[in-house]
């Protein structure tokens, strides 16, 4: 089998903020003629990890959808949560991605910092509980909080990276209630023309992406990256 790594001399075949970029020739399905090329990106850290996850839950117009975290992955539970149908609520603590998930058609969105947050959240779905929560900010307050909203029989799905250490409780946060938990990294390969479809149909993927850049202003485009004010931020490698 060929291995780009021996070609290049570069672990994984070096990084992707480039023109040029060597992937395996299976991962590189062809996008639709009616699809731009920022639009088809979005396929990837933006729609991807959470379409994934909605899917192996099987989510559909009767949910009620937590979404922790308001980065593009987030952000993008958002797009793929209403294309389904459901009822979706975003916890995100800075302004613009509060008001960015309200732009993608988010239900309520409540501030993590809220020290009623739970029973803002309990009030929301009469006392039951969400049923399906995406826990996109990879924090351990984040995925305690899932837990103790999610209704009993519910699923969640850890999504964002969480480096520090996390104590369940086996008997009540999810024996006695029956919780399923989804660990999710992106979608399976065969689900990408579902995806094109909801890039395609969904009425505003487009606001999800908030900045365009050449590559070379990778710098200030870093810097809003960085500053949380942004949705999803585009690179163009042939653009000056």
């Amino acid at each position: 089998m060929y291995n780009p790594d021996e070609f290049t001399g570069l672990k994984h075949a070096g990084d992707t903020h480039v023109q040029y970029l060597i992937k395996q020739d299976w991962l590189l399905v062809p996008i639709p003629d009616d699809i731009s090329f920022e639009r088809a990106s979005l396929a990837c850290c933006g729609l991807g990890p959470t379409f994934g996850a909605l899917e192996n839950m099987n989510v559909g117009a009767s949910d009620t959808v937590l979404i922790t975290g308001g980065g593009p992955v987030g952000l993008g539970g958002v797009v793929n949560a209403k294309y389904c149908g459901a009822k979706t609520v975003m916890v995100e603590r800075i302004p613009y991605r509060q008001q960015k998930a309200i732009e993608l058609g988010a239900d309520l969105v409540l501030d993590p910092d809220d020290p009623e947050i739970r029973t803002k959240i309990l009030q929301y779905t009469d006392s039951i509980g969400v049923d399906v929560c995406l826990e996109v900010a990879g924090v351990v307050e984040a995925q305690r909080l899932c837990i103790d909203v999610t209704r009993r029989k519910g699923q969640i799905a850890l999504i964002g990276e969480c480096g520090d250490d996390f104590a369940i409780k086996a008997s009540p946060d999810f024996i006695r209630k029956g919780i399923v938990l989804l660990g999710q990294w992106h979608y399976n390969l065969n689900g990408i023309f579902k995806i094109m479809k909801v890039i395609c149909e969904s009425p505003v993927v487009d606001k999800m992406i908030t900045h365009v850049f050449p590559l070379d202003s990778i710098q200030e485009a870093l810097e809003i990256s960085a500053s949380h004010n942004c949705g999803k931020i585009i690179l163009k490698p042939w653009e000056d």
